[in-house]
């Protein structure tokens, strides 16, 4: 199954949930052994993991932006043109920061924690207007 590619049909499914914890981007040189993050990316500088708060901070792991995690609940194609650009642009307009996380079935918002409620909304409200409500 290689998901959603059409943008209209994406941006009317794309159903945004919140998460219920609230995610950091942590810092860490290397990989500890007790965690296993939500994403990990490995750069120069060191290792960034994506994991919930209260992991980040009962392993005493360096953050400094908390997050809401949002999930597109539709399953788009990796391949999708415009889906992205959609809801950060939507967000932006509302001036929020998002960050964006591509998984195989579906994409993850990241947006500041005290904000998620609102992001959830403005993401629902494209879908709408897509829909024609």
């Amino acid at each position: 199954m290689s998901g959603e590619s059409n943008l209209s049909e994406l941006l009317a499914a794309m159903a945004p949930e919140m998460q219920a914890e609230r995610y950091v981007f942590a810092r860490a040189d290397e990989l500890p052994s007790a965690i296993e993050p939500t994403a990990m990316v490995r750069e120069e500088e060191g290792i960034t993991l994506v994991l919930p708060q209260e992991i980040a901070d009962r392993h005493v792991l360096e953050y400094d932006h908390v997050a809401a995690m949002i999930t597109l609940r539709v399953h788009s194609s990796l391949d999708a043109v415009g889906l992205t650009a959609a809801v950060t642009s939507r967000l932006a307009r509302a001036g929020m920061s998002c960050n964006v996380l591509a998984g195989y079935y579906h994409d993850h918002l990241f947006v500041p924690a005290e904000r998620g409620h609102e992001a959830v909304e403005l993401l629902t409200s494209v879908g709408q207007e897509r829909l024609g409500g």
